[in-house]
This record gives C-alpha cells, structure tokens and sequence, in this order.
C-alpha cells in the first residue's frame, strides 16, 4: 500500500520535519511539496540534508494535489490552511493541519484569540483532535485532522489521566514550559536570533497565549466537565534549538496518592509506543525525547503543599507537530501506528 501524499507549507521547520520522518516511511510517498518562496528549486539546494532526492518546491496549488494525492499535511501559519482545507476536502483528499485553524471548537474562543471570525466554521465539527493517545478511534474515520500544537501536547498528556480519574482539581492549575528557539518557526526575528536568545532564559505571554484555550478545552474535556476551566500558562523561551519541558501543578484531590497516580498512568498509556511513564519521582529530561515522537512524563506528590507535580517533555518539531501528524496519517490509513516514527 502506498499512500501518495503532499507537505503544504514543506519550507518551514515542521514541513522540513515531515520530509525527514516521511524519507524512511515505507508505505507513504511525497509527491508534492510547496513553498511559494522556493518554487522551482531542487528540495536539497534549500535542505542538503535530502541530497540524492527528486523531489522539487512547487507553488501550491489545490488541482495539482488533488490529482496526485490522497492526504495533505498543511504546514502554513493559522488562518491560511482553511483556504486550502476547504477545496482539498472537496476533492477528496483527507487533510492534517499542523496550523492552529480547527483545534478550537468554539467560534468565539478562536476570534478572541485570533483576533478574527474563523474563515470555515463549519469545518470544525468535522475535525478530530489529533492526539492519538486520547482521540484514536476518531482519528481512524477523520478526513480533517486538527494537530494539537507542541505546549498543548505536553501540557494535556500528562495532565488529562488525572483529571480523568478524579485525582486533581480542574481549579489552580499552573502550567509553566520551556521551548527551544524552533517553536517560533523558521524565520528572521530580532528575539530569535543567536546573540538575543542565547545564554538567556525569559518568559513571555504569561496570559493570553494562543495555546491557552486550547489548553483549556481539552483539560475541560479529560476531566468530563461543561464548563470552562481557567488555567495560568506561562511559556519560556530557552537557548535550545528543540524541544519542551512543561512543570505542571495541580491541586491534589481527597483520597490522591502517588499509587493512584502510577495506576491512572498504567490504564491510560500502559499499552502506548509514544508515552513514557518515569518512576515515581523520577523528572523528565529533554535530551532523552529529542528528534522523537516520545512524550516522557514524571510525576511527584507534595503532601505539605498537597500539589501533584508532572514534568512533561517532548520534541516540539516531533511529537509537538510532523511526527504526531504522521502518526495520526498512520491510523488514518490502517498503517502501523509507528512506520516512519521509530
């Protein structure tokens, strides 16, 4: 089985990442790969690491995927893949955005955030939350994937077991994370460059962030409540080229235990190829999940302060973006979850 697929948007960190994963996946083949910046140009003048590939940046354009393909992964900013969604929909072809265009479900939410009414509000009933350890039979029947962006990931993996079970309040959750130089994405801005961002350590939005809703939503969603939680997010950016690490504090419920913990861990991720329970009390370490779709997760319980503790790390271009999105191309087509990811 071949499934013939395009990277909208291939220029970018996580369309470069998608053609790394894609490059030993046995069963999928890229046939287009677009960049308006780049159209005409071999993919290794702009990426050497696929010397010897074939492969040409195209400008993108929605007949020519249609006719060669069966999924497209849109790798674009938020606001622009809609306008690719929608026809590729039309003609067939089953869509994974890594953008942030159909995460949230709420219309209000996305414009408050945004800044903007949604472009396809009608499309957002018809996206499956891309997180496969939480979402996989969906996944199996979606034609429209909405790739949970990399803070949502390592904030809503370790906590959603938890708030399952009854184990920590949905009230006082801090969630506070550090991300590589990447996760801004692949251009020139003044913070981002080496002399601004190296040996330095800063916060940014500590309220407001875009990833904050849809952090929210899905919290809101594991614990089983109708009702919106409110959560403080304070994201960092730190002098590494990838990867998260989220602390994040919940208040223990009545009858928590470190145990109880292990146990929801076990029923939730016992059988996952890309979940990674530590000992208890052990911290999780980005260096051990970097250029991985792993999310690693180490949990603590504080009975002075009766907080639970989770560390959460993963790779942002990884299991924060492509390779959550190749994981969820896999189960879309019956494939082993796996192929290309390990």
């Amino acid at each position: 089985m071949s499934i013939k697929v395009a990277v909208v948007g291939a220029a970018g960190y996580s369309g470069e990442e998608l053609l790394r994963l894609l490059a030993r996946h046995n069963e999928a083949e890229v046939k287009v790969i677009t960049s308006r910046k780049y159209a005409g140009q071999p993919v290794s003048d702009v990426f050497p690491r696929f010397w010897g590939s074939d492969l040409k940046f195209t400008a993108p354009d929605v007949k020519t995927i249609a006719a060669e393909c069966d999924a497209a992964f849109l790798a674009l900013p938020h606001g622009l893949a809609t306008e690719y969604a929608v026809p590729l929909l039309k003609a067939g072809v089953k869509v994974i955005d890594i953008s942030a265009d159909f995460r949230l479900r709420s219309t209000s939410k996305y414009q408050e955030y945004y800044g903007e009414a949604h472009p396809a509000p009608e499309l957002l009933k018809l996206a499956v939350y891309g997180m496969p350890e939480r979402y996989r039979e969906q996944i199996k029947n979606a034609d429209l994937i909405a790739c949970p962006g990399c803070y949502p990931t390592s904030s809503i993996l370790p906590a959603a077991p938890l708030l399952k079970g009854g184990l920590v309040s949905t009230e006082g959750i801090v969630v506070a994370s550090m991300s590589g130089v990447t996760g801004a994405g692949r251009k020139v801005d003044l913070p981002y460059i080496f002399p601004e961002c190296n040996e330095s350590v800063k916060a940014y939005k500590p309220y407001g962030h875009r990833h904050l809703p849809e952090i929210e939503q899905e919290m809101a969603a594991a614990a089983g409540v109708d009702h919106e939680i409110a959560i403080n997010f304070i994201p960092h950016l730190v002098p590494v080229n990838r990867g998260i690490n989220s602390t994040i504090l919940m208040n223990a419920a009545a009858g928590c235990s470190m145990e109880k913990i292990a146990s929801a861990y076990e029923k939730a991720y016992g059988k996952e190829k890309f979940v990674r329970i530590l000992p208890a009390g052990k911290c999780s370490d980005t260096k051990y999940v970097t250029m991985s779709n792993c999310c690693e997760i180490g949990y603590n319980y504080d009975p002075r302060t009766n907080k639970v503790i989770l560390t959460s790390v993963i790779d942002n271009l990884t299991k924060g973006a492509s390779g959550q999105a190749l994981q969820c191309l896999n189960i879309m087509f019956g494939l082993e979850e796996t192929s290309g990811l390990l």
